[in-house]
């Protein structure tokens, strides 16, 4: 399309010109593209058995004790209440994302949702303490 666009200043100098004119175009944009992939990684497949050894995210945050009382207050918690924080701590779900996987109406309706299941799991972990 950049060579069309620049057929305005192009001059024929003899039979044939155009032709290899865009020849010679559509011979760069081959070359521009070869060394635009060789720049780049090759892509590889990760297998499903790797595993990170670290501590996840959420471990280091909260602390490797407090890990098993989230844990048992969020399994006493109602399903929904589960999917919500799961899905927005863990998952980390946009709630848009969340709003379709709650089968909420909105966006807004989701962050609604999470904030109160949040204030649960907090009463939660304070009973279980």
């Amino acid at each position: 399309m950049a060579t069309i666009a620049r057929l305005g200043s192009f001059e024929v100098r003899h039979q044939g010109a155009l032709q290899a004119y865009l020849r010679t175009a559509i011979l760069n944009q081959i070359r521009d593209l070869v060394r635009q992939q060789r720049r780049r990684p090759l892509m590889t497949a990760l297998h499903d058995t790797v595993a990170d050894q670290q501590p996840s995210p959420l471990e280091l945050a909260i602390g490797n004790e407090n890990v098993e009382r989230y844990e048992a207050a969020v399994d006493r918690l109602p399903q929904a209440d589960q999917e919500a924080i799961i899905g927005r701590l863990e998952l980390q779900y946009s709630y848009a994302e969340l709003a379709v996987v709650l089968g909420k109406p909105s966006p807004d309706a989701a962050r609604m949702a999470v904030t109160r299941a949040l204030k649960r799991l907090a009463t939660e972990m304070r009973h279980g303490a």
